[in-house]
């Protein structure tokens, strides 16, 4: 049996801590890219105003190394690694790297216990899940996840006999009754399949699909696209003030379920959708 490639504890934390404070402040191509677009189709002029301001905010965050907004999030992490990699001291690197981002990048903190409501004083512990993959790689993927978007994800286990009409009726449903308070345009993260708790993860994990890019599935990927006209067709618009755009992207994503149950899950991104992909190996 060969020897697992192990990475220095301090190596995964300064990535980390870099890849964390970056995601907070810059915004991926593609949401900039959606913005301009819908500035051009959107006849409201309060919702014109609402894509200005997003793409101004946008470039002072940059420019000024202040967060994109206020809330940074609660840490949300996904380690993929192969058999190859020695994950020893990996989940200790990866919140002391969180730790510290908030201190440098002057994050907000927060975290804090559920009922207590104290303070971690850290964005931490980050929420972390593991993906194994048959691939040689080692990849830390961070999400600083805002909660007013969060607060409105929802969750069905359906009967199998609603079908698609069922699950489109529950995602629109989740959306009409969100209306403004998740920060639209939004990134809508779909999960189908699995149990209770999987289909909650899977429709976190769509969430960090590479923005707009399909589901490798034909049907699937045809589903994303009904589901957004339909989205957009409710009028709701950029920060509920009407309009053209109030989803950007749809992504699912589907794994086989019990022939008793049809689990859907729907896990809300704000219009300041933070993420970054730090490959190791």
């Amino acid at each position: 049996m060969s020897e697992k490639i192990k990475f220095g504890i301090d190596e995964i934390k300064e990535a980390v801590k870099k890849g964390y404070i970056e995601a907070c402040l810059k915004l991926p191509e593609e949401i900039l890219k959606k913005f301009n677009e819908a500035l051009e189709i959107e006849k409201n002029p309060l919702s014109k105003r609402a894509f200005e301001i997003f793409l101004e905010n946008a470039k002072l965050a940059e420019r000024e190394k202040i967060p994109l907004c206020q809330d940074t999030g609660i840490p949300v992490v996904i380690v993929r690694f192969s058999s190859e990699i020695d994950l020893s001291g990996v989940e200790k690197a990866i919140n002391e790297g969180i730790a510290e981002a908030v201190e440098e990048g002057y994050l907000r903190k927060s975290v804090a216990h559920p009922l207590s409501r104290k303070n971690t004083g850290t964005n931490t512990p980050a929420i972390i899940h593991y993906e194994y993959s048959q691939e040689k790689t080692f990849e830390i993927w961070i999400m600083p996840k805002g909660c007013g978007s969060e607060n409105m994800s929802k969750l069905a286990m359906l009967a199998p006999v609603k079908g698609i009409t069922g699950i489109k009726e529950f995602v629109i449903n989740t959306i009409k009754e969100a209306g403004p308070n998740p920060c639209p345009p939004l990134i809508v993260g779909i999960g189908i399949g699995g149990n209770f708790e999987r289909v909650a993860y899977l429709a976190k994990k769509a969430l960090f699909r590479d923005p707009g890019k399909p589901n490798k599935d034909p049907d699937i990927a045809k589903l994303e696209r009904e589901l957004l006209c339909e989205i957009n067709a409710l009028g709701i618009g950029p920060l509920g003030f009407g309009g053209e755009t109030t989803a950007l992207f749809v992504h699912i994503e589907v794994e086989p379920c019990h022939i008793a149950s049809l689990p859907v899950a729907v896990n809300l991104q704000c219009h300041s959708a933070r993420a970054k992909k730090i490959k190791i190996l």
